[in-house]
């Protein structure tokens, strides 16, 4: 059964962050379906990703291509993934179901922090998530790193 991790953004904005996560996964063997709600918003961390520091490569694509099945990391706006991903990184609260969770490595939902929209859906998420019996972990970067604030 996976785990639910939840990533409270004060600090780094998406673009940052994202690309972290997404390289621990990737040395973790997971690949990796980022998944939004908002075509243009994909394609702009499409960009952000392929703009990145050349020593910090991430290999991806974007849903609808040719090579769909083969990306280590597809970034989509629908509930399946190409690639067969282990891991969903959901980014601009994009929906995640109980019954994904069990069946992934990880999930990761990442939300603005100055966003109070933002924060009220990631709050939605912890409780139907948790609610359902799924492991959960909330982190905070409000400290300057990286800290475990809850646990369910």
């Amino acid at each position: 059964m996976g785990a639910v991790y939840f990533y409270h953004l004060t600090r780094q904005p998406l673009e940052h962050t994202l690309p972290v996560l997404l390289g621990k996964a990737r040395q973790a063997g997971w690949r990796i379906a980022v998944r939004g709600v908002d075509p243009a918003r994909m394609d702009w961390l499409d960009e952000k990703l392929w703009l990145g520091p050349e020593d910090g490569f991430l290999p991806h694509g974007r849903e609808g291509g040719p090579h769909d099945k083969a990306q280590p990391i597809l970034l989509t706006t629908g509930p399946e993934a190409a690639n067969g991903a282990t891991c969903v990184m959901a980014v601009d609260g994009a929906p995640v179901e109980a019954d994904e969770v069990s069946a992934l490595e990880r999930v990761c939902i990442l939300f603005d922090g100055h966003d109070p929209e933002a924060v009220q859906h990631a709050r939605g998420q912890w409780k139907a998530l948790t609610g359902a019996g799924c492991p959960a972990q909330y982190w905070s970067e409000e400290s300057g790193r990286w800290e475990k604030k809850a646990e369910a």
